[in-house]
Order: structure tokens, then C-alpha cells, then sequence
């Protein structure tokens, strides 16, 4: 049987970017520590299944060394963990195939008469925070009121989507590279990005998240697009950072969903605090680490309480098990690509414009029957 001369650092190389130890794939490849070390050789067949199992490419495979793979964007993110390390293959794949979206509506809009938002990049870091939150409350139409009357985090959510939505932001939603549910996003590594565009600006919320910490990547991507900004984000409340361009985001989201007039009115503070975090985060749909900062921001609590109290708290969420999966396959097909990208390439499908090979594509599944359904979900078919 014919062997695949390859070097072995490319191995070690695949190992490395899938984030997978040798000692995870040794069932299914027991020759795997003498092909890092050269002295036995993977046959064709052996070296694709490898390639899939490690989420790489054949191709690289027959390369001279091992490619210095970057980040398409800017890297916002604050952590060293998630600045140190390369960006893994989940990652990469979920940029490359928003990116491509954009692309595809970039072309639908232009031929369609779009005009630019007026609001993309108008925003510099020297605004004032409070007035700049103000103006994107009005422009979407946000009520500080009407989500207090919302039940749940879910909903909440879901509506903050729409209003970025109908005001012309592709927002999509996904914890899983496309539909792969074997291939899930790691909160740790990423939150979300942005891709800003005058026409088409995008936006990714890692959906892997909770729905309470998605509520301020949403809100501290719609400053970035303020901003003009594309950049991959880690974004949190309380997090500390020399970056300018996060800082300003950071306040302007915090700002945004929790008006600090507001939580001054709203704070009791002679209710026990652990008490009073999760009733103000109930109450505002944010999560109880952004409350904690913005009751320190009010004056409530010590800049030492406010320290040891969100890193106790933050240790507590890490404890907890994110539920499983489910729900309506085309309510979670359409976050996954966005409403507004949704009716978009259904309908420029449906008048001939675009091929259903590359809409099956950009959209993710390959069936005519998932395309209709899809299509009636969002409006598009009846």
C-alpha cells in the first residue's frame, strides 16, 4: 500500500491548531507517534481521516513547513490566554464563512439600490459615552421599559436582534461551526466579531455563550460598527484593557443596556448584595457580572468589593453546565444566518439571481425542502 511522504512538524503542526492530544487519537490513528517522529508513513486514506479528525486541510499536508495562519481581523480581545494562543480552526472557518456572506449581500445590496447606514462609523472615542448610548437607543428604538416587562433572557435577546436587525445589521447567532454540532465554539476563545461595512455591516455573537452575556457582545458590537471597527472581541463589562477603541466600546455597551442614572435610582443598597446583583440583572437582561460593574460605576460598592465580588462570581458561572441544545430547527437555523441575510438569499434564489448550489452553501444545509421551509419562516414564502 502506497505511503504519503510527510514531514513530520506538519503533524505535530495539525495537532497543535485542532487543539487535540495525541493520546485522544490514538485509537483511531496507533501510528500517529511514529508519523510526528518520521518513522512510519500515513497512506492516503489514513492522512485524510487525520485531516478531518485534526479539522485541517489535505493540501496543507504537502506543504514545505507549517503556514502561519492570521486572523483575517483586528484582535480586539483582552485576554493573554485568547491573544497568546493561534486561532483555531473553528474560528477561522466561522470568519471565513461570514466573510463570505457579507460579500454575497454586499453584491445583493449594491444591485438592489441599498445606500449606506447613516450611523456606521460616526462615532469617535472621544464622544461622550452617555450621549452616544442615548443616540443608539434612538436609533433602534430600544425601551429601557419594555424589557424590563420581558420574561426571560431568550426573549429579550431576541428582540435586541431584531432592532439591530431592522435597522440593517447582519446579526447572526451560532455556538457550532455552520451546522456542524460536532464542531463547537469555545466562549474562551472568542465572544463575537465584527465586520464593518457602510452597507452590510455583520456581526457574530459566539452562541455558545449565555443569552445574558451575548445581550452585551450584541450592544458592544453595535459600538464597534458606531466606531467603524471590525475586530474580533472577548468583550466584558468589567474587563480591564489599554485599548482605547474597547475601553470606549465597553462603557458605550454598559451604558447602553444599564443607564447609570438609572442604576443609581435602582440600587438598594441596603439589601444584601448577592441578592440585589441577580434582581438588577433579572431586571435589566444583562449578566450579573455586568451588574457588578455598574454598581461600583454607581457609587454602591468599593472598587476592592467590586473586584472580589465579580471574580467569586465569575468563578461561580464557570461552574455551571451550559444547557443542551434543541428547540425549533428553522427559529435556530435563521439566528445561525440572520433574518435579514435569510430573506435576502431565499428570495434572490427564488428570481433566478443566485444559484441554489451557492445558497445551499452560504446557508449551510444542502436540502430544496430545508430552502422552502427556511423561506417560509422568514416571510419570503408562503
Amino acid at each position: 500500500m502506497e505511503r504519503v511522504q510527510i514531514k513530520p512538524e506538519l503533524i505535530r503542526w495539525a495537532l497543535q491548531r485542532s487543539g487535540k492530544n495525541m493520546e485522544s487519537l490514538l485509537e483511531s490513528f496507533p501510528k500517529l507517534p511514529e508519523w510526528e517522529t518520521g518513522t512510519s508513513k500515513p497512506t492516503l486514506r489514513q492522512l485524510e481521516d487525520f485531516a478531518q479528525a485534526t479539522k485541517t486541510s489535505v493540501g496543507y499536508f504537502f506543504l514545505l513547513q507549517p503556514p502561519e495562519e492570521q486572523l483575517p481581523i483586528t484582535d480586539f480581545r483582552k485576554t493573554r490566554t485568547a491573544r497568546g494562543r493561534p486561532p483555531s480552526p473553528d474560528l477561522l472557518d466561522t470568519i471565513y464563512i461570514c466573510e463570505q456572506r457579507q460579500e454575497w449581500f454586499l453584491n445583493f445590496a449594491r444591485y438592489a439600490g441599498f445606500e449606506p447606514l447613516p450611523f456606521v462609523g460616526t462615532g469617535k472615542i472621544n464622544d461622550d459615552i452617555v450621549r452616544t448610548a442615548a443616540q443608539i437607543r434612538q436609533t433602534f428604538r430600544i425601551s429601557l421599559d419594555e424589557r424590563k416587562k420581558i420574561h426571560t433572557w431568550e426573549d429579550a435577546l431576541r428582540q435586541f436582534i431584531y432592532q439591530a436587525d431592522a435597522n440593517g445589521i447582519l446579526v447572526m447567532v451560532n455556538g457550532v461551526v455552520g451546522n456542524n454540532t460536532h464542531r463547537k465554539l469555545d466562549p474562551q476563545e472568542f465572544r463575537g466579531f465584527i465586520l464593518s461595512d457602510p452597507i452590510a455591516p455583520l456581526v457574530f455573537i459566539n452562541g455558545a455563550d449565555t443569552k445574558s452575556a451575548q445581550m452585551f457582545t450584541l450592544a458592544h458590537e453595535i459600538a464597534h460598527i458606531w466606531l467603524g471597527k471590525t475586530g474580533l472581541i472577548d468583550a466584558e463589562a468589567a474587563d480591564i484593557t489599554q485599548d482605547a477603541i474597547e475601553t470606549w466600546c465597553d462603557k458605550v455597551a454598559a451604558e447602553l443596556l444599564v443607564p447609570l442614572d438609572i442604576i443609581q435610582r435602582e440600587y438598594k443598597a441596603d439589601t444584601p448584595l448577592d441578592l440585589e446583583i441577580h434582581r438588577l440583572a433579572r431586571c435589566f437582561k444583562v449578566s450579573t457580572l455586568v451588574i457588578i460593574r455598574r454598581i461600583y460605576d454607581a457609587g454602591g460598592i468599593s472598587k476592592d468589593r467590586m473586584w472580589d465580588t465579580y471574580y467569586a462570581e465569575y468563578a461561580r458561572l464557570m461552574k455551571i453546565k451550559p444547557r443542551g441544545g434543541g428547540g425549533d430547527f428553522y427559529l435556530t437555523e435563521t439566528a445561525r444566518v440572520g433574518r435579514r441575510f435569510a430573506q435576502a438569499i431565499v428570495l434572490n434564489t427564488l428570481e433566478g439571481q443566485t444559484l441554489y448550489r451557492d445558497a445551499f452553501h452560504l446557508l449551510g444545509f444542502s436540502k430544496l425542502e430545508t430552502f422552502k421551509i427556511l423561506g417560509e419562516h422568514v416571510g419570503v414564502l408562503s
